[in-house]
């Protein structure tokens, strides 16, 4: 498919089919982890695709009480994200069923070969993500042209400690994301709502208009 229609179609799959991914297909689409840009061509990303069902179910089960605390704090309001009930819901299916999604990629980094160079701005740390996630979303994108669903989940970063052991993680190594792969038991998006180009997109200077913007909505 044409890459924009990747990008304008890959929603964060919620719902998954239990039906195997093939050895050949999960390999085609893990390979385009590895063309993503890395600071200094460093490549410090590398991968676990967790197929083993018990490994999988213990995955869910480090993951439930994370996204317990945090569905409690979206669902008394504690947390500022305008989602809807009917959006928390899909999201809680989610979460408790993760242990039946066929595939789930544990993304992995050599934390020493990151660059920290907005360390001293008094915020939270951006620029070391820049050597991490353009190979997830190679990943996730190479699966939606295949036909499959991802969805991309880092509050396993509160359980790094087992989730080490669990998948016997050397150090220096970091998990940074978990990626859910799987077929998607619902139709994909015919487009995926966004913001338009003229609310993001400036000129020059923050808040400058860019000429040409307003017809991408």
């Amino acid at each position: 498919m044409e890459l924009l229609d990747a990008m304008q179609t890959m929603n964060a799959c919620r719902y998954y089919k239990p039906d195997p991914v093939s050895d050949d297909l999960l390999a085609k689409v893990l390979n385009a982890a590895r063309w993503a840009a890395t600071g200094s061509n460093k490549q410090p990303v590398s991968l676990i695709a967790v197929r083993d069902a018990a490994k999988r179910r213990a995955i869910h089960d480090l993951y439930q009480p994370i996204w317990d605390a945090a569905i409690q704090k979206y669902s008394s309001g504690e947390f500022r994200h305008g989602f809807t009930p009917s959006f928390l819901q899909h999201v809680d299916r989610f979460a408790r069923h993760i242990a039946e999604i066929p595939v789930h990629v544990v993304v992995c980094v050599e934390w020493r070969e990151l660059s920290t160079i907005d360390a001293n701005l008094g915020r939270t740390l951006l620029t070391p993500g820049s050597s991490i996630y353009p190979a997830v979303q190679n990943l996730m994108l190479a699966a939606r042209n295949e036909g499959l669903g991802t969805t991309l989940t880092t509050l396993l970063g509160l359980a790094e400690p087992q989730m080490k052991a669990l998948l016997e993680i050397p150090e220096p190594i970091a998990t940074a994301a978990v990626v859910m792969l799987g077929w998607p038991a619902k139709p994909f998006p015919k487009k995926l709502k966004r913001k338009p180009l003229a609310a993001m997109a400036f000129l020059d200077r923050y808040g400058a208009p860019l000429p040409a913007a307003d017809p991408y909505v």
